[in-house]
């Protein structure tokens, strides 16, 4: 059986700040499942698309063989994309089973099954599923898939979620473009870098965040597990740096202390950065990962609105997100942090709160998103019941588009402040004369000058 996988390629609009500062890292998804596959006797290739140029039918030309599956994974901002990849693999492979899988196919199956050219949707994690269905079990007893029977569309019962992530296979490395990726301007200091999860799940419950969706149980990776994909990284791609893409790395603390520890006792030379909550760190932990080579933290901290906060369902506060930047930065860790225009609730009144309290909190790095209401979401479910929502063209789901047209301010007025607040932030002597004092290498200057150019651009 030749099994192919495949990566979309992502687009923005030029509007979009991350079409100027944005890597790319690999799609840790595919290459779980490639690695479970392979465990099983079952060999598939990875094509992602993400980090090759051209257009659909240009990147499906360069596939080769005669596949008798095609896996697509696809996130709403990539999933028009990922039509076209299927429509194309279509044409070529008309043979062909194609499935899709990923955030967007599993909230809302019917938008994908409703192209002729999909065969079947997987629905939340896929390992176990497309295995079955792969091995040939009947597709009615396979959970998590949906597909269509008779023109109706059919969805079998949810899958049952990986308790235990150590039963995994190490993410397929191997089968990827290794060389091609490289992080999202700022947030790494050393190369070669790759990104890894040593978790799956949220404790948050956001009202923009797919977690609630998806199942809010956090599960992660042994410490042992961690250590031994990291040493197996450098060993065979002489790994440097990691970036660990799970929503909350620090939810589980003592773990984070064990996996911390064993870095210092093993004296692994490698870098790294997380994203994490305000709520969920405390000086002493964060010591410890700065001695264990963690040297920038991200933190969602959204609105300098506690309303805001509150209509998002955020659970913090701003005095808790002001003493975490704090702390972060006094133990010697730069901070990242994130802010959204556009919440349920905004007016220009409290995004110029937000602004203040971005510049009162100084993160080393703020980043700035148009709040986008993602299917699947509490928020989307909102917007759409109460008539908010303006689009449901996937392909304006980029975090710079306003996707609603909210009672208390217009789409207008929060676009204009976007292309506004990055000078705002960074365009201020304080910040760029700290900037310069943080200068310690060529490569930190050649960032600072892209970054800076890329606001400018903005």
């Amino acid at each position: 059986m030749d099994v192919i996988l495949i990566n979309p390629y992502q687009t923005a609009r030029k509007e979009n700040i991350w079409t100027k500062i944005q890597g790319a890292m690999p799609p840790l998804g595919l290459a779980y499942i490639a690695s479970y596959l392979e465990s099983k006797g079952i060999d598939s290739t990875i094509y992602d698309m993400n980090v090759e140029p051209g257009d659909a039918a240009a990147q499906v030309s360069r596939i080769s063989g005669s596949p008798d599956i095609i896996g697509i994974t696809s996130m709403t901002s990539a999933v028009m994309n990922g039509f076209a990849i299927a429509q194309q693999c279509r044409l070529k492979f008309p043979k062909a089973k194609i499935v899709f899988g990923g955030v967007h196919p599993t909230v809302l199956p019917e938008d994908v099954l409703s192209r002729e050219y999909v065969d079947y949707v997987v629905r939340g994690e896929g390992e176990e599923s497309f295995y079955k269905f792969l091995k040939g079990d009947d597709i009615k007893t396979i959970s998590g898939f949906s597909y269509r029977e008779n023109g109706k569309i059919i969805h079998n019962p949810d899958s049952v979620l990986i308790h235990d992530l150590d039963m995994l296979p190490v993410p397929a490395y191997k089968k990827l473009p290794i060389t091609k990726y490289v992080p999202t301007m700022g947030s790494y200091k050393r190369l070669p870098a790759i990104s890894m999860l040593a978790t799956r799940g949220c404790p948050g419950k956001c009202t923009y965040c797919f977690g609630s969706f998806l199942g809010g149980k956090v599960r992660m990776h042994s410490v042992d597990y961690l250590i031994g994909e990291i040493e197996m990284l450098q060993r065979e791609y002489g790994i440097r740096e990691i970036l660990f893409y799970d929503d909350t790395f620090t939810t589980y603390r003592n773990k984070v202390k064990d996996f911390c520890l064993k870095i210092i006792e093993k004296k692994i030379d490698v870098s790294w950065v997380c994203f994490s909550r305000v709520d969920t760190i405390d000086e002493e932990i964060l010591r410890l990962m700065k001695k264990a080579g963690c040297h920038q933290i991200m933190y969602g901290i959204e609105s300098g609105s506690e309303e805001i906060l509150k209509n998002i369902n955020k659970k913090i506060n701003l005095a808790k997100a002001m003493e975490a930047v704090k702390i972060t930065k006094k133990v010697g860790i730069e901070c990242r942090a994130t802010f959204m225009l556009g919440n349920p609730g905004e007016t220009e009144a409290t995004i110029l709160k937000t602004i203040k309290f971005a510049k009162e909190v100084d993160p080393d790095i703020a980043l700035f998103n148009v709040t986008t209401p993602f299917p699947g979401t509490q928020m989307f479910a909102w917007a759409k019941q109460n008539g908010y929502l303006t689009s449901e063209d996937w392909a304006k789901y980029d975090f710079s588009n306003m996707l609603m047209r909210l009672p208390t301010i217009s789409p207008e007025r929060i676009e204009y402040y976007y292309k506004k607040v990055f000078r705002m932030f960074y365009w201020r002597p304080s910040y760029l004369f700290k900037r310069l004092l943080m200068l310690r290498s060529w490569n930190d200057i050649k960032t600072a000058f892209k970054a800076l150019f890329a606001v400018f651009l903005h």
